[in-house]
């Protein structure tokens, strides 16, 4: 697959969904999903799509063997796997659906083939004003099934960078958390929301934070806000172009550009320069009088 086309894109209704996935399912979902929009297909209900083993380890930087076990894993219950969403046309229905009418798993080629479910096919290829579209790669360093879900639902709010104001309830529904989980507050808060706020913040092209909402000493919801991260490359150019490093030969304005990035990377993630570093790295920096 061609990086520059490696886009997920899905309806609204189907990104504010409620569903439960495991990490691997959701990874193969949104492959397919990258898959079927490649085909430039009009896809329909019977169309086959390929998720090969190779594909998978190259997406999410895993060994073709963990690859192999994953999606012959994902392909165990994948079939089961249902989610609920509104559907407003005339009428306000809440339905439930499948994601997959049809999945095979090829022993001999270490592949997947899956057919979409009759109800996802248009949330994934008719779209018009609403939809969430992302690059597959700010996924793929993520390992939280809930990191996933929750980049795609900030994503869906790019144009304002913040969020109204989820309820608890419908927020763990959202992410796929299933019902009695993590039933204390402070409990979610540490083992799903604090982990896939780090992983967003270190591995996506967002910086998010969070505030909680209270009815007296209840948590009720909670709100997001996030802000999108300068690309890397054009800070590296800005700090190439700066006065400072006119006169530097070119080894100490390649030195300046990289520390330049780690800076803005800290500064970002709100961390001491120290700890996205090591200690040899920062010792070649400090050497250089222009960066103290």
């Amino acid at each position: 697959m061609k990086n520059h086309r490696d886009l997920v894109v899905k309806d609204n209704t189907l990104t504010n969904a409620s569903y439960t996935l495991s990490l691997v399912e959701q990874r193969l979902i949104l492959l397919a999903i990258v898959a079927a929009r490649e085909s430039n297909l009009n896809l329909q209900s019977k169309h086959k799509l390929l998720v090969t083993a190779d594909s998978y380890a190259k997406q999410f930087n895993v060994v073709r063997q963990a690859a192999y076990l994953a999606l012959k894993e994902a392909c165990e219950n994948l079939f089961e796997r249902r989610f609920s969403f509104e559907e407003r046309n005339g009428k306000v229905k809440q339905v439930k659906s499948r994601w997959v009418s049809r999945i095979a798993y090829i022993e001999e080629h270490a592949e997947v083939e899956i057919v979409f479910a009759d109800d996802v096919i248009p949330l994934i290829t008719e779209l018009e004003a609403r939809f969430t579209q992302y690059e597959l790669k700010q996924i793929s360093g993520l390992s939280s099934a809930y990191a996933i879900r929750l980049y795609e639902l900030l994503i869906a709010w790019r144009s304002t960078g913040k969020t109204t104001l989820l309820g608890l309830d419908e927020f763990k529904n959202k992410l796929g958390v299933n019902a009695g989980d993590y039933s204390r507050a402070d409990n979610f808060k540490r083992r799903v929301l604090d982990i896939a706020i780090k992983q967003i913040n270190e591995n996506t092209d967002i910086f998010v934070e969070y505030e909680q909402h209270k009815q007296g000493r209840v948590i009720t919801g909670f709100s997001f806000s996030f802000k999108f991260k300068k690309a890397p490359k054009a800070e590296k150019q800005k700090a190439l172009a700066s006065p400072k490093t006119q006169d530097l030969d070119a080894e100490k304005r390649e030195a300046y550009a990289q520390f330049i990035g780690y800076q803005q990377r800290a500064k970002l993630l709100n961390e001491p320069l120290e700890n996205l570093i090591t200690k040899k790295e920062l010792a070649q920096f400090r050497k250089f009088e222009f960066m103290r």
